[in-house]
């Protein structure tokens, strides 16, 4: 059955934040007299928000002493870059497009806080085009927690049971069957050291975004 309505995580699944993340980053090393590290470094971290960022720029973690105070600096950088380069992946838009033409809504639910997905998505041009955003101070618990895709699915209005949940991480995942969605692995996101998707028991996964589109269409002509 086409679901009525598809959730999307929004870093390393619909948008490319890496460049901007990376850079807030290196601003971060900048300030301890250290050189810029290339962005390849950042990549696969870039949907672990400031902690794998700062794990990869200086080497710290939560437990350190200084990890508070970086993690402001990060985050001071952050907001000041935040849709400088960032950009949907490709073949996101044409996906979104082919929904919208088929009468499937889409939103977003997604464990950036709200000051900042919600002008990443303004700028980018998303949320006139989303059902419904959810961020990950939009309820008690984050994902994994079930509750950000039971808010969305109040918010648009389709029962859980009716939406498909798309993500790069295994917390989306497991944040799906835990609200009783169908849940589907985006190939394409921040992999890094993650383990293999087919392990997620997500049930389906998707190489390049086109795919969704494709899947859909063929059980609409079933």
């Amino acid at each position: 059955m086409t679901p009525k309505c598809v959730l999307f995580d929004l870093d390393g699944t619909l948008v490319d934040t890496a460049p901007d993340l990376g850079l807030a980053a290196n601003l971060v090393r900048e300030e301890q007299d250290l050189a810029p590290l290339p962005l390849s470094d950042y990549r696969p971290y870039a949907s672990c928000g400031a902690r794998g960022l700062l794990k990869v720029a200086l080497g710290i973690s939560m437990d350190d002493p200084a990890y508070p105070q970086r993690k402001e600096r990060f985050l001071v950088h952050y907001r000041a870059n935040l849709s400088r380069n960032s950009c949907l992946f490709p073949g996101i838009d044409e996906m979104l497009t082919a929904l919208e033409h088929a009468g499937v809504r889409w939103g977003v639910v997604t464990n950036k806080v709200s000051e900042l997905s919600e002008p990443l998505m303004r700028d980018l041009g998303l949320t006139p085009r989303s059902a419904c955003l959810v961020s990950g101070d939009s309820t008690p618990k984050p994902k994994p927690a079930p509750e950000p895709l039971l808010l969305a699915s109040k918010l648009v209005g389709v029962a859980a049971r009716d939406c498909l949940y798309v993500g790069d991480d295994e917390r989306d995942i497991l944040s799906g069957r835990a609200a009783h969605m169908r849940t589907a692995a985006a190939g394409w996101g921040y992999m890094g050291d993650k383990p293999d998707p087919r392990s997620w028991s997500a049930d389906v996964i998707l190489d390049i975004p086109a795919e969704l589109a494709q899947l859909l269409e063929l059980r609409r002509a079933a």
